[in-house]
């Protein structure tokens, strides 16, 4: 487990009859984004909640180490290098911004002094300063996500949990919470997402893994992902007529289109594929003007992988 923030082997959960986590194997490197993906009921939070020290897991549970503690021996240990923002804000509305800031100070046993000179620097780094002196209350829903997490960093947490921290934002706060989150990540912290937002583990995570029923269907980076759904292909379009009817020829799997003089090539995306492609139109003496490579995007992979969709066999860690 070195140089991994989290490591879980074999994570259960059932609730009465209810397996909720059967099995779950994770892996996160430390300064990562790690998000795991799933529909609604798959045991997302409930994982985090394991992980975070909330919930204990099932007896006969793998080892679960968290921070390089293990949880069922020093959960303390685990708890003093994490931090957790749900999906639901913890701020206090009744009290100001800073007032909620210098509470997580206290709870954290920080002097006056210090509390008062971390609360000062988050607050200044989330752009929360002016607001500092009112009632969160008043605060926009980007507002208040940003004070939670600035209240969850007063401990200086190596590793963060955030539990669908997007949910109900409009665009432009969520793409200040990515902001937000790469940094962190800059700063050397581990993140661990769980979102139902395709396109921000897109954008954001190392790895992705997804889980369904309990398990999980597969992992990987998101390119890995797509390429375990079909419908990859390789577009070449020619200007020449001569050189599109040449490298039909050379590509007879190729789909046509006269029209617009465009071969459609199935491929998987990889470098090899890429290669073959090209070695056969050099040997052909034909030279495409332009190239582009299509593969699903993580909307196809999320329905594939959690909607019944048979997937080919691919023998890489992706589709484990």
């Amino acid at each position: 487990m070195t140089d991994l923030a989290i490591a879980a082997n074999g994570l259960r959960k059932s609730y009465g009859d209810k397996v909720v986590l059967d099995g779950v194997d994770l892996a996160v490197p430390e300064g990562t984004i790690f998000s795991l993906l799933g529909p609604n009921g798959a045991g997302k939070t409930t994982a985090v909640k394991i992980l975070s020290t909330l919930v204990s897991p099932d007896p006969g549970s793998g080892r679960i180490s968290v921070g390089g503690h293990d949880l069922a021996t020093d959960p303390q240990a685990a708890r003093a290098a994490i931090g957790v923002t749900g999906q639901f804000s913890a701020v206090d509305g009744l009290i100001t911004g800073e007032e909620n800031m210098l509470l997580m100070a206290d709870l954290h046993h920080l002097s006056r002094h210090e509390g008062r000179r971390v609360a000062a620097e988050l607050l200044a780094r989330f752009d929360l300063t002016e607001a500092a002196k009112k009632p969160a209350s008043t605060y926009s829903g980007g507002m208040k996500r940003r004070l939670d997490i600035a209240m969850t960093l007063v401990g200086a947490p190596r590793i963060i949990f955030l539990d669908e921290p997007t949910t109900g934002l409009d665009p432009r706060s969520r793409h200040t919470m990515w902001r937000i989150i790469r940094e962190l990540v800059a700063d050397g912290v581990t993140v661990f997402l769980t979102t139902q937002y395709l396109e921000e583990a897109d954008q954001l995570a190392d790895r992705i893994a997804v889980l369904h029923d309990g398990t999980i269907a597969a992992q990987g980076t998101a390119e890995e992902l797509k390429r375990i759904v079909p419908g990859g292909h390789v577009r070449l379009r020619f200007t020449d007529p001569a050189a599109y009817r040449s490298a039909a020829t050379a590509l007879r799997e190729a789909s046509p289109d006269d029209a617009s003089l465009a071969l459609r090539i199935p491929s998987d995306g990889s470098q090899r594929a890429l290669r073959s492609v090209l070695d056969r139109l050099d040997s052909a003496g034909v030279e495409a003007d332009e190239l582009t490579v299509h593969t699903p995007d993580l909307d196809d992979v999320f329905f594939a992988l959690t909607g019944g969709v048979d997937l080919p066999h691919q023998p890489t860690e992706a589709a484990r």
